[in-house]
């Protein structure tokens, strides 16, 4: 699906030291409705008791039962919190949709693969085996990430049955891991020298740069025949990750006959997140999200 805004290139990005100060300008704008609380993903873990990974789940009065776990970016390097992650909550819960925006943990704190894989596979199991608490239908559990997160949630989709690490780490897991539908936005997908986001891969492997660990974290040559759903957005002109990422992904889920939507822009660059900015007004792509996952039964009353 090809469109094209009718405005220049725009890149947003969030330093790190607005983070925290944004979660609470955030959460103030949420509607009044929305109850809000932290999950500790590694609370009563004693083998993870150093680590502070966390999600916070926004619940609307209007919940429909759909849930949404929300990666957001920041090269598996630190995170965009505030563009990328509380504003797609509050974009969601207008949807009815109770979210969790996902800390994860990222490379600025020492973590490298395999921790941000054990951070939204534990949230999915949380979120799974706590479905009748937070009001939600354990059959409609999705992820969104934006860029790095892109990749962590295509991940979670792609190695949930073959790449448990929550089993390594001695939990019993009752539930799947792997979401219902995912959502990649100017994701990172591939490790491939040629077009990899160099930050994001040294990030997420660390100093193991071998080829084995290149292919085996170039999500397009990892697709199952058990992979959700999957919803693409990128822009040719993306200046950070380079669009043929988004391409490859697109060509390997048809390839395995995946249920799977690629909206592609001219331009529109990286980084924008759900913000009620330039791109936003002009594309209204979460209209089209919605409409989406309303196609693939995910927005039901």
């Amino acid at each position: 699906m090809y469109k094209k805004p009718a405005f220049p290139t725009r890149f947003f990005s969030v330093s790190r030291r607005y983070v925290f100060a944004a979660l609470f300008i955030v959460c103030a704008a949420l509607p009044l409705s929305a109850s809000r609380r932290a999950v500790f993903l590694w609370q009563g873990v004693r083998s993870m008791k150093s680590c502070n990974s966390v999600m916070f789940m926004s619940k609307p009065e209007n919940a429909n039962g759909s849930a949404l776990i929300i990666c957001p970016g920041g090269s598996y390097h630190h995170l965009g919190m505030y563009n990328e992650g509380h504003c797609t909550a509050k974009r969601f819960n207008a949807l009815g949709v109770t979210t969790f925006v996902l800390r994860y943990r990222v490379a600025q704190g020492g973590s490298h693969h395999p921790a941000q894989l054990e951070d939204i596979q534990r949230a999915i199991q949380l979120v799974r085996e706590n479905a009748r608490d937070y009001g939600i239908d354990p059959g409609r559990v999705g992820a969104i990430g934006f860029s790095a997160g892109g990749h962590l949630v295509t991940m979670a989709g792609a190695f949930a049955e073959r790449g448990n690490e929550l089993a390594k780490l001695g939990i019993d897991v009752k539930v799947s891991l792997r979401p219902d539908f995912v959502m990649a936005i100017y994701p990172v997908v591939s490790m491939r020298d040629d077009i990899a986001n160099k930050w994001s891969r040294k990030s997420l492997l660390g100093k193991n740069m071998s080829e084995e660990r290149k292919e085996r974290f170039s999500m397009e040559k990892q697709i199952p025949p058990t992979m959700p759903p999957t919803y693409i957005l990128a822009c040719r002109d993306d200046p950070v990750v380079k669009f043929e990422n988004s391409r490859l992904l697109y060509a390997s889920l048809k390839a395995k006959n995946i249920p799977c939507r690629f909206v592609q822009y001219e331009t529109g660059g990286h980084g924008f997140g759900m913000l009620e900015g330039a791109f936003m007004k002009e594309t209204r792509w979460n209209e089209d999200i919605e409409s989406w996952l309303k196609e693939n039964g995910m927005l039901q009353n």
